[in-house]
């Protein structure tokens, strides 16, 4: 018979951790109501630098509402409130004073379905850095429009044609490109909202050899219906249940030995 007291998930300070590991965003008892649904309770997680963090889990249980306190969307929807610590590198991310636009430039978003502006190419990648005044000569934002492109796999296939518009592109191509878009304003986190769900296995393989390359110089945490995907891209994984963080850890020791049986029966596809 399983158990179903949930031991609580312990953030990495409490585990032994490796010692490199080096804390990007702490999150401590973060709760999220939508009016009077209680839809996360007391999630405390780590989240390391450089590193590819996964949260998984079956749908409404927790695994994007708990993605959008990261960067302050859920501050959008009127009816949302949300309490608890959630730091970027020690600094308070909720506290009054904090630019909300500044904060999503460092911290970026790449949804669940590719969103390109309706615009060239290139200004899709220079949107950014315009708005926030990043780039004072054409020259130098010519530069920062191609290395994001690099950086997102893109340039070589549409070095040629800058000026098409982006919705022009294939479905993965315009999911590179707006992962090329949030690179663009220099975040050092990047957000992916099941990044691949709406994309074939070839253009699904492209990203997440992608992801594999960003974590060398950006730190990001995936959401991601599929377990496959999260072994193959992650160093940590989180698993959310009904509003509940269930149990966090290394990658593989998650999906070989599960301390919880709630993680156990979702791994193994008894639930979910």
């Amino acid at each position: 018979m399983e158990n179903t007291t949930a031991s609580p998930a312990m953030p990495a300070e409490e585990t032994g951790a490796a010692p490199d590991f080096r804390v990007k965003m702490k999150t401590r008892n973060v709760n999220v109501h939508y009016a009077e649904k209680h839809a996360l309770r007391d999630v405390s997680l780590d989240i390391g630098e450089r590193e590819v963090t996964a949260l998984i889990g079956p749908s409404g249980c927790g695994k994007s509402t708990f993605l959008r306190c990261l960067n302050r969307m859920n501050d959008t929807i009127d009816i949302c409130r949300v309490t608890g610590v959630l730091e970027l590198d020690g600094q308070d991310i909720y506290d009054a004073g904090v630019d909300v636009v500044q904060l999503r430039a460092s911290i970026g978003m790449v949804f669940q379905k590719p969103n390109p502006f309706p615009k060239s190419i290139f200004d899709n990648v220079a949107y950014g850095p315009r708005v926030h005044g990043l780039f004072s000569n054409k020259s130098d934002l010519e530069e920062v429009v191609v290395q994001s492109l690099r950086k997102a796999g893109l340039f070589d296939e549409v070095k040629d044609r800058l000026g098409d518009p982006g919705t022009s592109l294939s479905g993965g191509q315009q999911q590179r490109l707006c992962i090329a878009r949030a690179i663009a304003v220099g975040p050092e986190v990047i957000l992916m909202d099941e990044p691949c769900s709406s994309l074939d296995p070839i253009a699904t393989a492209r990203i997440e050899e992608l992801i594999d390359e960003l974590r060398q110089n950006f730190t990001i945490v995936i959401v991601t219906h599929s377990m496959q995907q999260a072994a193959r891209v992650s160093q940590k994984t989180a698993f959310f249940h009904l509003g509940d963080l269930i149990e966090q850890g290394e990658t593989p020791q998650i999906f070989t030995n599960p301390r919880h049986e709630k993680t156990q029966g979702y791994i193994t596809g008894r639930f979910g």
